[in-house]
């Protein structure tokens, strides 16, 4: 179907433009959701749509959208969220963004109007880095988040979330009616190493894995570490170290693709002639398999539980997030998979290990997620970056998919 390629310098030209918009006194990109940076970026991308001929609107959150009119009012979505991390790379969440740009713009060109209208969304945040919750772009599209849920949450300055959507100029209201949305179809950097190890140039999620975040805390007792003998302690941080190398050994021998994670510890009093009385840990648990996650942290937990009996510890294990796996939608999946076949592109099937847009929208809409690689697996860091040859090639599986959906 693609009788001539993309151009993939105006993909970088507009990466490049949409990068501009940042916080200058960090490193990389950093655009938190509704500050300055933000909404100079959400007017630039509205610029962009409007040049392309694209009728744009925001809906009440943030959500910007530029939308192809086509024959019908169903219609086939794409897009990706416009936050940063702070100090993070140019390619995550804006590629997306992009490449649905450029995906419309070609299919405007070469083909005319769609059965099927075609939107690209440039999605308000999804990377919880300004507030402590995630998905608001997305969370609100496929139903309103209720204002008690996030109103009464607070920056680093001290600003509520509340008060950063009214002065963006939004509201808690919704507006967006997913029954007409066919698809949505999210184009992304993989943000792991994966494809460009095994030299693939597409990736084609089946699975986005469910995550399970929990925070630790073990209580012994502070005491001297010249007088107490080690058959009289009940020490946090030893009982600590037995639980991690549990948790990761047991991690390795349990199969593929189970990740286990401790990210964050912290010891108290933290110092070299104390034996430590508190010890505090995060576990971040990831797997495509609900059922096989939860016996594996039924097994984790109950030796966990052991270990702080043996030692004479009390144990508190407080979960605090808990995301189930999410399918992408398996008639999407073979329509991909097809036009990989069919137009020789080197594709693997695989999941998602971090969480995407793509998981929330799947709640209501059918879902797809496409990968390009990313060298070295950088993401989320200034080094992030991906070849400008697969960011085309990610573009050209997007129109492909698009002209599929709603053209056909």
């Amino acid at each position: 179907m693609v009788t001539k390629n993309p151009d993939i310098n105006k993909i970088m030209d507009y990466i490049n433009g949409l990068s501009k918009h940042r916080d200058l006194t960090k490193e990389g990109v950093t655009r938190l959701l509704f500050d300055e940076y933000w909404i100079s970026a959400q007017n630039w991308l509205e610029d962009q749509f409007k040049i392309a001929g694209l009728c744009t609107y925001y809906d009440d959150v943030g959500n910007l959208y530029g939308r192809f009119e086509g024959d019908s009012k169903n219609t086939i979505m794409t897009g990706s969220h416009v936050d940063t991390v702070i100090s993070g790379g140019k390619y995550d969440g804006q590629y997306g963004i992009v490449a649905g740009l450029v995906a419309i713009e070609y299919l405007k060109s070469n083909f005319g109007k769609p059965k099927k209208s075609i939107e690209v969304v440039s999605m308000a945040e999804e990377e919880g880095s300004r507030f402590p919750f995630t998905f608001w772009g997305s969370k609100n599209i496929i139903g309103k988040v209720p204002e008690e849920e996030v109103g009464l949450l607070i920056d680093e300055k001290g600003v509520t979330f509340k008060e950063a959507l009214k002065s963006a100029g939004f509201s808690f209201k919704n507006n967006i009616d997913t029954k007409t949305i066919d698809g949505f179809i999210e184009l992304h950097i993989e943000q792991g190493g994966v494809l460009e190890i095994e030299n693939k140039t597409i990736g084609i999620v089946e699975h986005i894995v469910g995550q399970k975040r929990y925070l630790v805390t073990l209580k012994g007792e502070a005491n001297h570490a010249g007088t107490t003998p080690m058959k009289y302690r009940k020490d946090s941080i030893h009982c600590a170290s037995r639980m991690v190398c549990m948790i990761m050994e047991r991690a390795r021998t349990f199969g593929e693709p189970i990740v286990a994670t401790v990210g964050k510890l912290e010891i108290d009093p933290n110092t070299s002639n104390v034996v430590p009385g508190r010890v505090t840990f995060t576990l971040d648990i990831r797997h495509i398999d609900k059922n096989l996650m939860g016996r594996y942290i039924e097994e984790i937990m109950n030796e966990m539980k052991d270990m702080a009996r043996e030692m004479k510890l009390d144990l508190k294990v407080e979960k605090y997030m808990n995301g189930d796996p999410v399918p992408m939608s398996s008639h999407l999946v073979r329509t991909i998979k097809g036009i990989c076949e069919e137009k020789g592109i080197d594709f693997k099937m695989m999941h998602s290990g971090a969480g995407h847009d793509a998981q929330i929208m799947a709640l209501k809409v059918p879902t797809a997620l496409i990968f390009v690689p990313s060298h070295k697996g950088i993401s989320h860091n200034p080094e992030e970056y991906t070849r400008i040859e697969d960011l085309g090639e990610g573009v050209k599986t997007l129109i492909e998919t698009l002209y599929k959906l709603a053209y056909e």
